[in-house]
């Protein structure tokens, strides 16, 4: 008797445990299958809380704050794959945006010309931080905190803390911030690039050499150096390729404000971290996706948005955003823990 009473709570229990690691094992292969869950529930439940939530005006409004945010994401993804953090990531994109802009209003160069040195300073940015971690071998972290303080100093000497307004700068420069209309839908300029550019390393990450040595220097650097990967060169190219998607968001950023101002971007070095952890990207390298770092990046949107409409304090979306966060870092170890 003894053993037929024991018998049905055994198997319960190697049956709840199967269905855990089944979960586990889909997370492990599929990350962005976590965050696109998360994304559905919170649009169905700020869709119920609210009626306008779900109106093509307030989307659009959505899709334009989270644009600046997703593309440095982009280049945080790139980063955090090969398992090091970029905390300079505003500080680039906002510097390459007022460099832009006193290139064209103060040295009176021509829209294009400007943008291409704002892209170019960006780069070289980006390849100060890439150049100090492969190097000199400092730590990321360390290295981006120290970068992150002298860019947003340089910031403020370079525009003497003043705003430099869209109308006195070529159209170019505002060019982002300009919208196709597709019913009540507006879809800015912006948007569109942030679009192409996922869409472009979401291809080379998962169909080039480099995008595999991407990923296998973030898993494990000492087998991806002995297998014959250059990890210094790839550490290298990230960071730089980052700086340039940096300045690409800065130029985004100021269509979206319509001027460039040397007071924004202090959030958006946490909040693109935050669109990588939140889209299933693992901050101890290796595994990740740039759709889950769109979709992250969604997440962080449409919590605020929701929130605002449901009449919650700002302090509380920080504080629900935060909560997320813990969440995604929690469920990133325990998925890291699977047996394969």
């Amino acid at each position: 008797m003894a053993t037929t009473t024991t018998a049905p709570a055994d198997f319960d229990v190697q049956k709840n445990d199967s269905l855990g690691l089944r979960i586990q094992h889909l997370l492990h292969s599929n990350p962005v299958l976590g965050p696109l869950a998360v994304l559905i529930v919170a649009i169905i439940a700020f869709s119920i809380v609210n009626a306008r939530f779900l109106t093509a005006t307030n989307l659009s409004l959505v899709l334009q704050q989270v644009t600046v945010i997703a593309v440095l994401a982009l280049g945080q993804t790139l980063i955090i794959l090969t398992a090091g953090i970029d905390l300079s990531a505003g500080a680039i994109a906002v510097f390459s945006s007022i460099l832009m802009a006193e290139f064209c209003v103060k040295a009176g160069m021509p829209g294009i010309i400007a943008l291409l040195l704002g892209f170019a300073c960006g780069t070289a940015m980006g390849a100060i931080n890439g150049f100090l971690v492969t190097r000199i071998k400092l730590p990321p972290f360390i290295v981006t905190l120290g970068t992150l303080t002298i860019f947003f100093s340089l910031n403020s000497v370079v525009s003497n803390s003043e705003t430099v307004r869209g109308t006195d700068m070529p159209g170019l420069m505002t060019w982002t911030g300009d919208s196709i209309p597709i019913g009540n839908f507006r879809l800015t300029y912006g948007s569109i690039i942030m679009l192409l550019l996922f869409a472009f390393f979401f291809y080379a990450l998962g169909n080039t050499a480099w995008g595999k040595h991407v990923y296998a220097t973030g898993d494990d650097t000492e087998a991806a150096r002995l297998a014959g990967i250059q990890t210094g060169r790839v550490l290298f190219s990230v960071y730089t390729v980052a700086g340039l998607l940096y300045a690409i968001g800065g130029w985004i950023l100021i269509g979206r404000l319509a001027s460039a101002s040397p007071n924004v971007g202090v959030e958006y070095n946490l909040d693109s971290i935050t669109a990588v952890v939140l889209g299933g990207t693992s901050l101890f390298g290796g595994r990740g996706s740039v759709i889950g770092t769109l979709i992250g990046a969604l997440i962080v949107g449409v919590f605020r948005n929701g929130l605002q409409l449901g009449g919650v304090e700002v302090v509380w979306q920080g504080f629900a955003i935060g909560l997320l966060v813990l969440v995604a870092v929690s469920l990133d170890q325990w998925i890291r823990k699977v047996k394969t």
